[in-house]
């Protein structure tokens, strides 16, 4: 079994910037057979992802509306992935949800998460 903790969510203005963590932990968690992402849910839609990054870090992926704003990154020493958040825009207002999916493949829009976090809240004001 891998937990999942998101921390970094927050109240912010439009414009602004936050930094999620992401700290995987498990009897068998190995950062290296993990694909790890992001996806968040705003109130009354579906959740969408976001941003997947490989084992390695050499392969990253973002969903179009997040690209040039939202950079993901990972410590595999610390078991732990980010994402970095800028330009942030009230249409950014969700839950964000850390992902882990037991793969050494290449991050693509088409994650399918095995584990899921809590989420943790982000809420941009105009």
């Amino acid at each position: 079994q891998v937990q999942l903790v998101e921390s970094g969510g927050g109240l912010v203005q439009a414009g602004g910037s936050l930094r999620l963590s992401c700290a995987a932990s498990g009897r068998t968690f190995s950062s290296r057979l993990y694909l790890m992402g992001w996806f968040r849910q705003a109130p009354g839609k579906e959740r969408e992802f976001v941003a997947a990054i490989s084992w390695g870090g050499v392969s990253t992926s973002y969903a179009d509306s997040v690209k040039g704003r939202f950079t993901i990154s990972r410590d595999n020493a610390n078991n732990t992935v980010y994402l970095q958040m800028n330009s942030l825009k009230p249409e950014d207002t969700a839950v964000y949800y850390c992902a882990a999916t037991w793969t050494t493949a290449r991050a693509t829009t088409f994650m399918r998460p095995d584990y899921t976090g809590q989420g943790t809240q982000v809420t941009v004001s105009s």
